[in-house]
């Protein structure tokens, strides 16, 4: 489908979406905790609603849903079905892998979009060493999984991405390690292991000791089981970073539902804001962005490389050239980021250079109206739309429904702050 954005200034109020990156791994920990879990404000992104079909074909009852809670049973990793499919989902496919290795009978894991593309040779050089038998397609989906699962010291590589430990570290909780050790060369994104790290202990789990993110040691504990496990679901600093940029563009808005001080990595929106001169004020509770004039920064992307489309956005209103390192993060997404950014951006009459793990952008030259893109990436058609709401003239953005792989009431909530967003036909996004 396609959604035009005429330029407008936004004023209002609005709430941040739920957290996929919180959602998911909370699904997770549900299926393996053992007992009753309560999700509150649970997200109802794709991606959510994949997470909730895994753990159900896992063995996972949801005896209660509603707009702002889920109610699951589980006794772990039981298998009902003989595939799971992840849809488009990473995080899924490579969290749940491990956790479908739990289990002694043979599964198959599927994908789609560009999830078929993805390497996932971690898999194959990794399970076996757990006693797991896999199969792949050449490195890639479908993978057929065949376990159980059996905790041992190896050691792994961190530098493509920080899924595939978090994975490793649910499912070794889950089979009981005891003086075992993870030990992790190159470790990326950080932060969203502390994410994980967190979520394990909320639910009760078994949660290794964290050596300078080098090694991770399980001891020979034993968790103390509990009868029901509680949690909430944070709000998204990762499609929060749109809203925020939106504001510093054409606001002024206010952004609720954002906590300053959770270890999502994608929070480090608020460092780059300030380093542009963004008007911005924080608060406990909320959020408040007015536009102000903008100078080009310098940031480090490489440990939250999801915030590269809203930081270019930003760029684009920037006076002056912006550098973002971390380019190398970005072949693997829905689509390689670095080269749509460029070229989706450029027809907007943004110059974007791309230089090994570095990007330059030249910013604060006036961006004009464009036919443009999704390339069926949520982030590429989130960005256009913020970077659409000061460009001279319309612009139209096709494939506009990908945003509901992370954040389906995207162009909702920017209607709701009196962006001029028209789609080419009436259609419900949460649906």
């Amino acid at each position: 489908m396609k959604v035009s954005v005429q330029p407008t200034v936004l004023k209002g109020v609005i709430q941040a979406p739920a957290s996929k990156s919180s959602m998911q791994r909370a699904c997770a920990a549900a299926l393996v905790a053992k007992g009753i879990s309560e999700i509150r404000n649970p997200g109802h992104s794709n991606d959510d609603k994949a997470a909730m079909d895994i753990i159900s074909r896992l063995g996972a009852k949801l005896e209660e849903q509603a707009a702002d809670l889920l109610r699951f049973n589980s006794e772990g990793i039981h298998p009902v079905a003989s595939f799971i499919d992840c849809g488009e989902s990473g995080l899924s496919i490579r969290m749940f892998t491990p956790l479908v290795a739990l289990s002694d009978k043979e599964i198959t894991i599927k994908g789609s979009g560009s999830l078929v593309t993805r390497p996932m040779d971690f898999f194959d050089e990794i399970l076996p060493q757990l006693g797991v038998k896999v199969k792949t397609q050449g490195g890639k989906l479908p993978l057929v999984i065949q376990g159980p699962l059996k905790p041992a010291t190896i050691s792994v590589d961190g530098s493509l991405s920080s899924q595939f430990l978090t994975g490793l570290l649910l499912a070794y909780a889950a089979a009981g390690a005891s003086n075992v050790s993870i030990h992790v060369n190159d470790l990326k994104s950080r932060p969203y292991i502390d994410l994980t790290l967190d979520v394990m202990k909320r639910f009760g789990l078994k949660t290794p000791e964290n050596r300078d993110y080098r090694e991770f040691y399980f001891d020979d504990s034993v968790a103390a089981a509990e009868a029901i496990h509680h949690y909430t679901v944070e709000g998204d600093w990762s499609g929060g970073a749109f809203l925020l940029v939106a504001g510093a563009i054409a606001g002024p808005i206010t952004v609720r539902g954002l906590d300053i001080a959770s270890t999502q990595a994608d929070k480090a929106i608020v460092q780059a804001l300030m380093q542009a001169n963004a008007g911005i004020a924080i608060d406990a509770k909320e959020i408040q962005l007015h536009p102000s004039a903008l100078s080009a920064f310098e940031f480090d992307a490489t440990d939250c490389p999801d915030l590269f489309p809203p930081l270019v956005a930003l760029a684009a209103y920037c006076k002056g050239v912006t550098r973002i390192k971390g380019v190398s993060r970005l072949a693997h997404k829905e689509s390689d980021r670095g080269l749509t950014l460029q070229e989706e951006f450029g027809k907007m009459g943004v110059v974007i250079h791309l230089d090994g793990d570095l990007m330059r952008i030249e910013g604060g030259k006036g961006l004009k109206g464009a036919a443009v893109s999704s390339r069926h990436d949520h982030r590429i058609a989130m960005a256009c739309a913020v970077a659409a709401l000061k460009a001279t003239g319309e612009t139209s953005i096709e494939h506009a429904e990908a945003v509901n792989k992370s954040y389906p009431d995207f162009y909702n909530d920017l209607r709701a702050l009196g962006a001029a967003v028209s789609l080419n036909h009436q259609f419900k996004f949460h649906e």
